[in-house]
């Protein structure tokens, strides 16, 4: 018996519009940017029933447990949005519900850096793209932003620059979701062993790999999951797992494991140069055109850590912002992509629904 071929998915073109918002307190610019997308991120955080959501005051003591250095930028976001209930509760990031995702991400400790370059690898339409300017706790701050204050990939005036990649598994548990421990590493911490050591203590509620570089060229790659200890993996690059075969479907879903061969040869190769990683982080398949992948590349971002910067990439175009001096500007695309099925919340989880620890 033949199988049937399987349907081709079907693309369209989005126009995706990445913008640079300079907010160095938490006051109205972060008001518009908000508003535009609280319904969307409304829908996705009540997808469950409110009541599957965590109680304000679970939210709020789990900040001041873990993260209490945050608390004070919390409410003033919270004031601004209006102060209720709901965008109290997922401002907080607590127990939000579980979403997956791809990216691949690697340290460049060689000639020209160090710097951290990766690759987001989500849904265009459902991707804040905002690259935010912020210093709300005495640090200066550039990072892509999720969930207005979460951080996907990011670097401070330090040096020290950050980026996540799903962690393929299906495990979920208590914890933040791991975009608010980025936000507190990169408002709080200098090098890298600060970092590892803020990452490791705050309880996360999906598996994350993290990438982790600072202005010395420390560098590492750690495992965070919310039913084991962190682990650091003594490698330079990650894709979407943490041990091999603990999700099987997903690995082949995504393709991590030859993501992660071709970054890890091209770490270990001496010719390599800095300007060679970024391109293999453009070329197939570490790059995934969004009209051949559900979760394609949205972008490719390289971070310097010596004059903290970034640069936004994409096969045809590039966009620079150094943290020193950043505008507040817009760059426009065009992205032929596949439509997720309708709801695309439930699109989000690939293949099985997840596993809950207590």
């Amino acid at each position: 018996m033949v199988a049937p071929e399987a349907a081709t998915p079907e693309t369209c073109e989005l126009d995706v519009t990445f913008r640079s918002v300079v907010a160095w307190e938490p006051d109205e610019h972060l008001v518009e940017a908000f508003a535009s997308s609280w319904p969307a991120y409304r829908g996705w955080f009540l997808r469950d029933g409110e009541e599957r959501r965590s109680s304000y005051a679970e939210c709020a003591r789990a900040l001041e447990q873990h993260m209490p250095e945050l608390i004070g930028t919390y409410e003033r976001l919270v004031e601004l949005h209006g102060g209720g209930d709901v965008e109290a509760r997922f401002l907080s990031l607590w127990n939000p519900p579980p979403l997956f995702a791809g990216c691949s991400v690697a340290a460049w400790t060689g000639a020209d850096g160090p710097a951290l370059v990766r690759n987001y690898d989500f849904v265009p339409m459902m991707c804040d793209t905002t690259l935010l300017a912020s210093a709300w706790n005495g640090t200066r701050v550039l990072a892509m932003s999720d969930c207005l204050w979460g951080v996907l990939d990011g670097v401070n005036e330090h040096g020290l620059a950050v980026a996540l990649a799903f962690g393929g598994r299906e495990i979920t548990g208590p914890g933040f979701a791991v975009t608010l421990v980025l936000r507190y590493v990169l408002e709080l911490c200098r090098d890298t062993d600060e970092a590892i050591a803020a990452i490791s203590r705050i309880p996360v509620n999906m598996a994350y790999n993290v990438g982790v570089v600072d202005a010395s060229g420390s560098a590492a790659m750690v495992q965070l999951s919310p039913d084991r200890e962190a682990r650091i993996t003594g490698t330079l690059s990650c894709g979407n797992r943490q041990v091999a075969d603990e999700w099987r479907e997903y690995e082949e879903f995504s393709g991590t494991v030859e993501r992660e061969a071709l970054l890890a040869g091209a770490l270990a190769d001496p010719a390599t140069t800095r300007a060679a990683l970024e391109a293999l982080f453009l070329t197939e398949p570490v790059y995934r055109p969004p009209a051949a992948h559900p979760w394609g590349t949205v972008y490719s971002a390289s971070y310097d850590c010596g004059a903290p910067a970034v640069r936004l990439s994409w096969p045809d175009a590039s966009w620079s912002v150094p943290l020193a001096a950043p505008r507040e500007e817009q760059v426009a695309r065009t992205v032929r992509a596949q439509i997720p099925p309708s709801p695309p919340v439930e699109w989000r989880v690939p293949v099985a629904a997840p596993v809950i620890v207590a």
